[in-house]
């Protein structure tokens, strides 16, 4: 239990930190959404989802690699200095082509005279890259104030930089058209300054990790470097193929979307307005990327342990509970929370598809717990399986359903993609690490929640009707769980 409750307790300080720094972000939502019309946010939705893209691509899993390199017993070599001198060569590397063909990459994008953009996304990403094992490290050593810490600094010069650029320096040029802020501003730069503000504020790290740099031995061993992209490359796959399944709609949604089908609104623009609602499901990926940061040293240095199996099943049942009440929370209470958020009445049409988004998040993070058989197997090929079989069901959907469905045929494929791939990831994992999964309650809590938003959805828009609903299934979950509750509470009167 103690061996959880650590787990638990570093879930919990990785959540907050970043449930801090998202709400923080959220700032930000309200700001574009007034500022900027669903066009020109349209235009910053899909160059991010190729950020995503990038992210995944000039790391190619070495950070999980990593992990699982220098957490063997026994291990002398310094894979520190050898990961980070891989991605130092290659991102410099896919950088430079990047800067080169810029005005050729704006102009296949369609958005003509932007290759300074394409410039500012390849630097953000390499930055980005740059510090991706230093942060492995700090999780790995358990530094995890400290983790948190830096990545709290980002987010608010992030913030500051985006009210500096989109609110003050308008404001001071209305009331003194000739202030010295003509240096640093102007005005044709519009959604721009949302790439300057993120690459401004990740140049941070580079202070941040001054001492690191400072002890960082550049050296290429080729028989360990081949050991460890042998590793890395299928996590590299299913790195791809996660962010295909969460981001591939918003680079497909304009052109598959048929002209008209939404009256009254362009294509960007619808891109744009389903942009701005899918933030409003950024908890979920939320809740796993919290429960990632702390599981997966977790996963490595306990998973030779005896009672491992069943502790890992807990974990997965601990995190179905948790995540299927947030979706429930979450979904009934939408329509009172997203116009804080979404400050034009424009971006609320697409809230009926952010249900499925969570629903999907929820198989996400499953996936991600499923995961372990493949990662303490080495057979991570398998994991690359599951992942292409998830991407070319979501690029199928998404193909097939946006014509006739529009956004939501992307929001639903989401949810059928992660399914998917939760099935056949249980499936297979079942012949290879055997774990003892509680089925029965993980599909009551998942089920039990969909039944209340489908619920919530056929019924009158009432505030008290989201509340019964949601004491409704507290009161299912308390029935399910009173066995734990009662051992739970034994064992507190026997400490007692």
């Amino acid at each position: 239990m103690s061996k959880l409750k650590n787990l638990t307790n570093q879930t919990i300080t990785y959540g907050l930190s970043s449930i801090i720094g998202r709400a923080l972000n959220y700032l930000l939502v309200p700001l574009y959404t007034s500022i900027f019309l669903p066009s020109e946010y349209g235009l910053v939705t899909e160059l991010y989802a190729y950020i995503a893209f990038l992210n995944i691509l000039y790391v190619y899993g070495l950070e999980t690699t990593y992990f699982r390199f220098a957490s063997k017993k026994g291990n002398t070599y310094d894979y520190f200095n050898l990961t980070f001198t891989i991605i130092l060569s290659s991102s410099i590397l896919l950088s430079g082509i990047i800067w080169i063909y810029s005005e050729a990459i704006a102009q296949l994008l369609n958005y003509p005279n932007k290759g300074i953009y394409i410039k500012w996304i390849a630097s953000i990403v390499t930055l980005d890259a740059l510090v991706a094992i230093p942060f492995a490290r700090l999780r790995k050593l358990g530094k995890v104030k400290r983790f948190v810490l830096f990545k709290i600094v980002n987010i608010v010069l992030n913030i500051s930089l985006n009210i500096f650029f989109i609110l003050f320096c308008p404001w001071v040029l209305i009331h003194y058209p000739n202030s010295f802020i003509l240096a640093l501003y102007s005005p044709e730069m519009g959604v721009g300054y949302i790439f300057i503000s993120n690459l401004l504020a990740n140049a941070l790290y580079l202070f941040f990790f001054i001492p690191d740099w400072l002890k960082i031995r550049l050296t290429l061993n080729i028989k360990e470097a081949k050991r460890l992209i042998q590793y890395a490359l299928p996590i590299l796959i299913i790195g791809f193929a996660g962010v295909m399944n969460e981001l591939f709609s918003r680079i497909i949604l304009k052109h598959r979307l048929l002209e008209n089908f939404y009256p009254g609104f362009t294509n960007l623009e619808i891109l744009g307005i389903f942009g701005a609602c899918y933030k409003l499901s950024v908890f979920m990926p939320l809740v796993v990327q919290s429960f990632r940061y702390a599981f997966e040293p977790f996963l490595f240095s306990h998973s030779k342990e005896k009672n491992s199996p069943h502790t890992f099943s807990k974990v997965m049942t601990s995190f179905a509970l948790f995540s299927s009440f947030s979706w429930l929370v979450l979904s009934v209470f939408m329509p009172y929370y997203a116009p804080i958020f979404l400050r034009q009445d424009s971006y609320l049409i697409a809230l009926d598809a952010v249900p499925w988004l969570l629903g999907g998040g929820i198989f996400l993070g499953i996936f991600y717990n499923l995961s372990l058989w493949y990662k303490l197997t080495d057979k991570t090929l398998y994991g690359a399986y599951i992942s292409l079989i998830g991407a070319f069901l979501t690029f199928t959907l998404n193909w097939t359903l946006i014509p006739i469905l529009g956004y939501m045929g992307s929001a639903i494929t989401t949810f059928i993609s992660y399914f998917v791939m939760v099935v056949i990831s249980y499936l297979w994992g079942r012949k290879h690490y055997s774990i003892p999964y509680n089925l029965l309650k993980i599909g009551s809590y998942i089920s039990l929640a969909g039944i209340g938003i489908i619920v919530n959805q056929l019924t009158k828009e009432s505030l008290f009707k989201s509340i019964v609903i949601s004491l409704i299934y507290l009161t299912l979950l308390i029935r399910i769980e009173r066995k734990s509750i009662r051992q739970f509470r034994s064992k507190n009167k026997t400490i007692l």
